[in-house]
């Protein structure tokens, strides 16, 4: 943005964009809610102002969204696991949430709890201590009364336990909730259900905008894909840049659309290599001794039953 440009863009801020009246005193100046170009002493002026200034607000509003949505996360939305601080791997079936307290930990701190606890007929809980091993009924009490405390990891689980009974407006209900208190993979299901009619009308733009909610906040299947829905759409660079970032979370799907890309020659050799590298840290970041331990007990496990 040119000198020029900053100065005016400066000047509209410090004062009103349709009555040009200035922020002194006791006039106080309240931002556009969709961009950051402008500011208004009155909704009056603001709805006056609307038609010369909707075209811009626009343009600006996409390219802040823009800003947050190719923002590369700390991490993906799963976090670390609270007892051993390791990523947690990105595969669900590698972490236990605990319905006692919502907690999610990996499966080497479960395993390491198992293991260490064989004289006790109860495994508590590795974070909160409370008996784990109590009645399916329990179990559904536990997660009712985080549900009523307002705890949206308890409200998914719920909703993904209704969903598999077919029960889908149950199922959107929760999923709504979890959303709103900022759940990911709530985020994520309502795209998928607003993209297969499940218990709602077929919404694209909502499916899109859940996609993308998800995508800000970490969740790199969602992020993979949005990089689908943009390539689909000859998007090819925003796709791109999508899957580069899902990639260095250590998404393997992410890895194979960036080798499809480099072979249709829209990425460079370089692009891939750092990919692949930034991948295999993602996953490296992941690995222990004892989470291995416990994929191989876990397994044995499975086979024995």
């Amino acid at each position: 943005m040119s000198t020029e440009c900053n100065e005016a863009v400066n000047t509209m801020l410090l004062c009103c964009a349709s009555c040009g009246i200035a922020e002194v005193d006791d006039v106080k100046l309240k931002e556009c809610a969709d961009c950051d170009l402008v500011k208004y002493c009155s909704d009056e002026c603001q709805i006056e102002h609307k038609s010369q200034h909707e075209e811009a607000c626009k343009k600006r509003a996409a390219e802040l969204r823009d800003e947050i949505l190719f923002k590369q996360p700390d991490s993906s939305h799963l976090g670390d696991c609270p007892i051993c601080m390791m990523p947690l791997q990105l595969h669900l079936k590698k972490s236990a949430i605990m319905s006692c307290c919502s907690t999610t930990i990996c499966n080497g701190c479960d395993y390491g709890t198992i293991r260490g606890e064989k004289a006790s007929l109860d495994f508590p809980c590795p974070f909160c201590r409370k008996p784990t091993r109590i009645k399916h009924e329990d179990m559904m009490k536990q997660r009712m009364k985080r549900i009523e405390a307002n705890d949206p990891v308890a409200m998914y689980q719920e909703g993904t336990f209704q969903l598999e009974d077919g029960n889908y407006e149950r199922a959107f209900e929760h999923f709504i909730k979890a959303a709103k208190l900022g759940d990911m993979e709530a985020h994520f299901q309502l795209s998928i259900m607003y993209n297969n009619c499940h218990g709602v009308e077929k919404d694209k733009g909502k499916a899109i905008h859940h996609l993308e909610e998800a995508t800000i906040g970490g969740h790199p299947t969602a992020r993979y894909y949005l990089g689908i829905y943009e390539w689909n759409n000859d998007h090819i660079e925003r796709a791109v840049k999508h899957w580069i970032i899902a990639a260095t979370q250590g998404f393997d799907d992410s890895i194979k659309a960036l080798m499809e890309a480099f072979k249709r020659g829209f990425i460079y050799k370089e692009v891939l290599a750092d990919a692949l590298r930034a991948h295999q840290t993602a996953v490296d970041a992941t690995k222990s001794p004892q989470r291995e331990a416990a994929e191989k007990y876990f397994r044995n496990r499975t086979s024995a039953e």
